[in-house]
């Protein structure tokens, strides 16, 4: 019976991200039809003919009607073909492919880095509530997630590239060969990602172990003699895992939006940089194919999220 409740919660979350993502398409598609701009006069320049311009719209398929293209791209991108690239004819996921890894790779070194730290920092903080330790990492919090990414990405290069001269301003992975060269090259894209989504990760795990502190169970763990420690880690921690899963999915889900600042003040050849391009371009597929991929992967992390939470508390799984 258990089993079949779990599979139950499990299938409605996935029919409501698959239904979330078919909506979340149509918006996509019709914003970057709204853009301004045409991918034919952007090909052939300024000085092209009224009568190239509409002959290459009519190659491309830009003269069909807005609802037929929207279909022809759904359908491809079911079929796992989102077009090609209408800068170059490339296909959009060959292009996507070259970026991928290296978007993946900032983003698991920003994880392994802000995660453990966050965790640590928050609940520790939860521990000691009310010190001298706790306010100050409520302020330093505060303070950080109050500072945009853009204006800590440009502090970092001004002050460790321009004038200490210990990194470069610009990422380049294909020059990495070592771990110096390695730590050369993510120092400063992963300090800039990190300074906003540890503080919110630290913010939100924080409240979570505060709010299983203040739990009728934790007052019988104390009055039964259980120390700080152990009332923390064996009996808040398990029940708080739910909202923890939450609080990093939410925080590291901003990741999918701040690398777009970080990948393109830093010129880092990810995904986000490509979008960016594709967006000057006026190339829609790759930016159309870019931004469904954001928002894949921030509903497979809410979706996971969701699911830790469902399997660590018992109650979520019963209406």
């Amino acid at each position: 019976m258990k089993q079949m409740e779990m599979a139950r919660l499990i299938s409605a979350r996935l029919a409501f991200a698959l239904v979330s993502l078919l909506l979340i398409s149509a918006v996509v598609f019709g914003v970057t039809a709204l853009l301004p701009g045409d991918a034919a006069q952007e090909l052939l320049g300024q000085a092209a003919t009224p009568e190239a311009v509409k002959s290459l719209r009519a190659s491309l398929g830009l003269d069909q009607p807005g609802w037929l293209r929207y279909l022809h791209w759904l359908g491809g991108l079911l079929s796992g073909d989102p077009g090609r690239s209408l800068a170059n004819n490339v296909p959009v996921a060959s292009l996507i492919g070259s970026r991928l890894p290296n978007s993946l790779l900032l983003a698991a070194v920003t994880a392994g880095v802000s995660v453990p730290i966050a965790l640590t920092i928050g609940i520790t903080a939860a521990m000691w509530r009310g010190s001298v330790y706790d306010r100050l990492v409520s302020l330093l919090t505060l303070s950080l997630v109050s500072v945009p990414e853009f204006l800590v990405a440009t502090a970092a290069v001004l002050v460790f590239a321009v004038h200490l001269h210990w990194l470069s301003a610009l990422s380049y992975v294909n020059t990495i060969d070592g771990i110096g060269q390695f730590l050369r090259v993510f120092a400063m894209p992963v300090l800039t990602l990190c300074c906003v989504i540890v503080a919110q990760m630290v913010r939100m795990t924080r409240a979570a172990v505060i709010d299983q502190l203040r739990a009728p169970y934790i007052e019988i763990a104390v009055l039964k003699g259980a120390s700080a420690i152990r009332v923390v880690w064996s009996h808040a921690l398990p029940n708080a895992i739910g909202p923890i899963a939450n609080a990093v999915a939410l925080s590291l889900s901003y990741l999918l939006g701040g690398v777009i600042i970080v990948e393109t003040i830093f010129n880092y050849p990810g995904v986000a940089k490509l979008m960016i391009d594709g967006v000057a371009g006026r190339d829609m597929p790759v930016v159309q194919a870019c931004a469904m991929m954001f928002c894949a992967g921030y509903l497979l992390l809410v979706l996971v999220a969701d699911l830790l939470a469902i399997v660590s508390n018992p109650r979520l799984r019963h209406r």
